[in-house]
């Protein structure tokens, strides 16, 4: 059963920017400035602007494969199931520590507002959140834009207030522990961007992907790199390091040194909203990795289960749920390093993820939103990467290796009977060792997916291009061998003979070329008969030697038709024109590896569909 698609652009915006808005501001500021000083502003921006790498990567890929599970689907299909069941499995950790971590700082802040026991608050939190993303993901979506509307105003009116009180000499000596210090700061803060993959993690469920991802992504990762900064800035001048230095709760103890003690309430009850949103959005994410797991046959199918009456993974739904109520009971440390460490790694396999399929050529990857500056941009995303998890030391390179060895045991235990499965760096193998190592299941599997992104509704020509005869010649060759060797394959479907069908093709361009262009060609004729139409695709890679190309043509549309199919005939003709308008076509033509791959240029095409109309006597 699929998920709905119910969530747009301003849904996007809150999940990602709720789940970013919490711990990450409001408890670690505290805890960071006693590792990197007041350099901890740039620990802060460092981190951006290394998780803008990753997350322009990940807005790429998402919007060529908006599938539940985000991140691991779209590794799997570039790395394999191997690294795809690790990977999966770490960003579901990730997020699922993540949630766990606000939940145990909204209990934190609440005991100061209530006398409660603060396990028991988070777990019930936990609790009325599963049920509301059970009822839905509208429901939840609804929810986090009320809260995230809410937090924002607080968090401004914070700076408003605050920014005229600060006190310059709080912010020296600006780095007293060294460059060293900020930079393993920026990779222990780097969980404060994990609310971006949240967005990749829900996109079978958005609406318009291909608009709203990439945007909804970018504009979260402005406003909140943007808000984090001017808090940081803010709180780090009106605190004295005594007092910010290992604090869990700095924001309200910034707003209490400005405004007093009603200051600390009002952040306090903002931390609590923060931790709110987090929370929910994390549950709605977290689940969906499971879920898309459990499709793929890495874990127990009874994972990937949707609710009848509700469309959400409610199996799911409660296994992220129980882990995160276990993860409660973990140091405030652990649950840190933990989750900034696998959430590095997401965004660092990502970035390698993009490389492979460009260079692996997997054709029918095709994403609405490209990266930009690539491979630049994703080769800085992978060293910064890699230098962030070398600077938070030992301890969290032995949870990565921790949850690596995890994330291989479930695969060799439960998924390795998909390890047929074909990925995108099989394609590179290929591509560069001329062994044939692929199937074409990864370019049909992409294939399906941008049908369902982009609502495609199949019309009479997409089933006319599907049965279509193709012919892949290498060498350059003559319009009359041509013209023969495409009346050979279509005069057994259309019940002619091939001589007479030659004879006709050939009349037809004596009386004016069907060369429309250097590169194109489009003969086309009528014929005896009734209810009859058929189109043949053909690749010349050498040209075929059309009056009006010195250069020969490269792709043909030979069409042919009775006269009851004239209309059709037109509309065909019309397909025609708009695909091969599109700048790509030519080059995706030329690149095509196969006779499918070539009716897919063609099929994957943007143009306008017709209604489809009854077929009699076949195609």
């Amino acid at each position: 059963m699929k998920l709905k698609r119910e969530l747009r652009l301003v849904h996007i915006f809150c999940i990602a920017s709720g789940a970013m808005i919490s711990s990450g501001i409001f408890i670690l500021p505290g805890i960071a400035h006693a590792k990197a000083g007041p350099g901890v502003i740039f620990s802060y921006l460092l981190a951006g602007l290394l998780a803008m790498t990753g997350m322009l990567s990940v807005a790429e890929i998402a919007t060529a494969m908006p599938k539940a599970g985000g991140d691991y689907f779209f590794i799997t299909r570039s790395l394999g199931p191997c690294v795809g069941t690790i990977s999966g499995l770490m960003s579901w950790f990730s997020l699922t520590l993540k949630s766990a971590f606000a939940l145990v700082g909204m209990a934190a802040f609440a005991r100061l507002l209530v006398d409660i026991r603060m396990e028991a608050l988070a777990i019930a939190f936990c609790v009325l959140f599963i049920g509301l993303n059970i009822l839905g993901v509208k429901q939840a979506a609804r929810a986090q834009v009320l809260l995230v509307v809410v937090l924002l105003a607080l968090m401004a009116l914070y700076v408003a207030v605050c920014l005229p009180a600060v006190q310059v000499p709080y912010l020296a000596p600006f780095v007293p522990h060294g460059v060293g210090a900020v930079l393993s700061t920026a990779g222990f803060v780097f969980v404060s961007y994990g609310g971006l993959l949240k967005i990749a993690s829900v996109a079978e469920e958005i609406d318009n992907p291909g608009r709203d991802i990439p945007l909804g992504m970018i504009l979260s990762l402005l406003f909140v790199g943007l808000l984090y900064s001017l808090i940081v800035f803010v709180t780090t001048g009106v605190l004295p390091s005594e007092k910010l230095d290992g604090s869990l709760t700095p924001i309200s103890d910034g707003a209490a040194a400005v405004l007093g003690r009603p200051g600390f309430w009002v952040m306090s009850i903002a931390a609590m909203l923060a931790f709110v949103t987090t929370a929910n959005a994390g549950i709605m994410s977290a689940s969906r990795y499971p879920l898309a797991l459990s499709r793929d046959g890495l874990l127990p199918r009874g994972l990937g289960r949707v609710h009848a009456r509700f469309r959400t993974p409610h199996a799911s739904i409660l296994m992220t749920g129980a882990v995160m109520v276990a993860a409660m009971f973990l140091k405030l440390q652990i649950l840190v390093e933990a989750a900034s460490t696998t959430l590095i790694l997401t965004y660092m396999l990502a970035c390698i993820s993009v490389v492979i399929l460009h260079e692996g050529r997997v054709q029918n990857y095709q994403p609405v939103f490209r990266a930009p500056l690539y491979p630049w941009l994703q080769i800085v995303g992978i060293l910064g990467f890699g230098v962030l998890i070398v600077e938070m030391g030992r301890d969290a390179l032995l949870v990565t290796a921790a949850l690596i060895v995890c994330g291989l045991l479930v695969y060799w235990f439960v998924g390795r009977a998909q390890q047929s499965a074909e990925y995108a760096l099989l394609h590179l193998i290929e591509r560069l060792t001329a062994r044939e190592l692929t199937t074409r299941s990864l370019e049909s599997e992409l294939k399906g997916i941008i049908r369902e992104r982009d609502r495609v509704v199949e019309d009479r020509f997409d089933e006319a291009i599907e049965q279509s005869v193709v012919l892949d010649i290498e060498e350059r060759i003559s319009l009359d061998e041509l013209l023969r060797m495409a009346a050979a394959s279509l005069a057994e479907k259309l019940g002619l003979d091939p001589e007479a069908l030659f004879q006709k093709l050939l009349a037809r361009e004596r009386q004016s070329t069907t060369a429309i262009s250097p590169n194109l060609a489009i003969p086309h004729i009528i014929v005896e008969g009734e209810h009859r139409f058929h189109i043949l695709l053909a690749r010349c890679r050498e040209g075929v030697e059309f009056s009006k190309s010195p250069t020969g043509v490269r792709a043909v549309f030979v069409l042919v038709g009775t006269m009851d199919e004239r209309n059709f005939h037109l509309r065909a003709l019309a397909a025609i024109a708009q695909i091969v308008q599109d700048p790509q076509f030519q080059k995706r033509w030329l690149r095509a590896r196969t006779s499918e791959d070539l009716r897919d240029v063609v099929l994957l095409a943007e143009r306008t569909r017709f209604a489809s109309e009854p077929v009699e006597g076949g195609l």
